[in-house]
């Protein structure tokens, strides 16, 4: 099969298009023909310097495809069948073999580049949300990072909750855009300090939640917080490369700290991460969550595709096809 590997973590150039050998389907394990892949956060921080466990080493959180091969232990899943499938890697590839309980059936006639996007971004963002978010109607949240997979995932699901919703983005044009998927105030982070702007919009008081996937922003995101706030940290989009924590910050104002990671959830609570992220993908198959793909590349350019990630223009998923 092809794959976009590398043998050596750093800039989008280290991506070479070639040949490797097909996975091979365990017995617990499905076969996937890839049809679309959705290039996430972490995939980009991993090239650019994350753990390499082969070389060549194919990148990749996050697919969608049809089942070409199902494992003798494989009960629930069936050749021909839509899926969409989250891994620790292997989705910059034209195959993928993964556990079956790794992926999620996509409904009949449902756009499999839109399917591939849904499980880690909408997981991610209800995981910040409300099972460590604790968000509940008529409080205010903050998400940073709001054009970004996880944030426009967050605000539709925070404004559906009946919260009001505040995010910050690189310019006024995607903050502008922001708003058709539930945005009520938008910040421009680059022309000034989002932390009296989080605080003019709730009258003085401060927010009642910061969702905050960029780290660089973390001791602006604890002095949005209105008393008793709580702060969700989800990655380091800003590539912060020390973060550390006054906790007296958090002690005067009796406010919560929690670090959330999807994948750790998938792995202690598969029953209710999985029925969650289902859930999630009828939602936007039936029109009710919108997924928004701002670029779609094909497999063999996944070097150009993480460079226009990494130009920060992107609003959305940007997807490759192999």
């Amino acid at each position: 099969m092809k794959a976009a590997v590398y043998y050596e973590t750093g800039l989008p150039s280290v991506f070479k298009y070639e040949d490797v050998p097909d996975p091979q389907c365990a017995a617990t394990a499905v076969l996937i023909d890839v049809k679309a892949i959705s290039i996430e956060g972490g995939d980009v921080l991993n090239r650019a310097g994350g753990d390499m466990p082969s070389k060549p080493h194919v990148v990749g959180y996050q697919c969608a495809g049809v089942i070409k091969e199902v494992g003798a232990s494989v009960t629930d899943r069936e050749v021909g069948q839509a899926v969409v499938a989250a891994m620790p890697f292997g989705s910059h590839a034209e195959l993928v073999a993964v556990a079956s309980m790794q992926t999620w059936p996509v409904p009949k006639g449902m756009d499999l580049a839109q399917a591939a996007c849904i499980p880690i971004a909408f997981g991610t963002a209800d995981d910040c949300l409300f099972e460590f978010g604790r968000l509940q109607a008529g409080e205010s949240v903050l998400i940073q990072a709001g054009a970004g997979g996880v944030g426009l995932a967050a605000i539709q699901l925070a404004k559906r909750a009946g919260a009001s919703v505040l995010a910050t983005a690189s310019n006024d044009e995607k903050l502008e855009r922001l708003k058709e998927f539930g945005l009520d105030h938008g910040i421009n982070y680059k022309s000034g300090d989002f932390v009296p702007e989080a605080k003019k919009h709730t009258g003085g008081k401060g927010v009642d939640l910061v969702v905050d996937s960029v780290g660089t922003t973390l001791a602006g995101s604890i002095a949005s917080l209105a008393y008793h706030g709580r702060v969700i940290s989800v990655g380091n989009a800003g590539r912060a490369e020390e973060r550390s924590l006054d906790i007296t910050t958090l002690s005067e104002r009796n406010l919560s700290f929690t670090s959330v990671f999807f994948g750790g959830s998938m792995l202690m609570e598969p029953a209710r991460a999985r029925a969650m992220v289902q859930r999630h993908i009828e939602d936007v198959n039936d029109g009710k969550l919108k997924v928004v793909i701002d670029k779609t590349f094909p497999l063999s350019e996944a070097a150009a595709a993480h460079e226009h990630i990494e130009s920060r223009k992107v609003f959305g998923r940007v997807v490759l096809v192999p």
